[in-house]
């Protein structure tokens, strides 16, 4: 654990609310956009997170520094994600997984390149939103918060294997969201 971290939990555990502040501004961003992933609704991943904030709060003497203090706050505020997708029994989307091939993946890719950037990240977003929310989740925390396999296995309590085959079934279901989305921009593009 970072001697920072550590001055920071410290401070905590004595009362100083200015450093429970500095830990809130460090990891808010974060936690705030998983739980918008996993429950994708606003008010929802907003009450999610301050409660995720809560359970740190209360339970920060338990953090034994085993690992990296931001993959202990993922692993409440995944936990808080799944105790309010429980409570709420939200429907979850469900994406054919077998519908999609690798050269088909390969395909699809190479179309996203034609693509502009600005548009490929907004396209990927939103088809994030659609995707069941651990597969989202999982999604994020691998590619765009850079979690280790081993990091993310802790978070959601499997194995790093079993990460790395769920990240390889949520890459295909989100080719197959990818898929219904490119191949109506690119019949478009022919017909005109």
């Amino acid at each position: 654990m970072a001697i920072e971290e550590h001055i920071i939990i410290n401070q905590i555990i004595e009362g100083d609310p200015s450093a429970f502040s500095t830990l809130v501004d460090r990891y808010k961003d974060m936690v705030f956009a998983l739980a918008l992933r996993m429950l994708k609704n606003r008010e929802e991943a907003e009450e999610v997170a301050q409660d995720t904030f809560i359970k740190v709060y209360k339970s920060l003497t338990k953090f034994k520094g085993d690992s990296k203090l931001s993959t202990w706050i993922y692993k409440v505020a995944y936990n808080s994600c799944l105790d309010s997708i429980k409570k709420n029994k939200k429907y979850q989307a469900n994406v054919p997984v077998d519908d999609i091939t690798i050269p088909q993946i390969k395909t699809m890719n190479n179309a996203l390149d034609g693509i502009l950037e600005a548009e490929k990240s907004q396209l990927i977003q939103d088809c994030l939103k659609q995707l069941p929310s651990e597969d989202s989740f999982l999604l994020t925390l691998f590619y765009f918060e850079e979690q280790s396999l081993e990091e993310i296995s802790k978070v959601v309590g499997i194995t790093p294997n079993n990460v790395k085959v769920k990240l390889f079934r949520s890459r295909k279901k989100l080719a197959s969201i990818l898929k219904a989305h490119i191949e109506p921009e690119m019949i478009a593009r022919y017909e005109k």
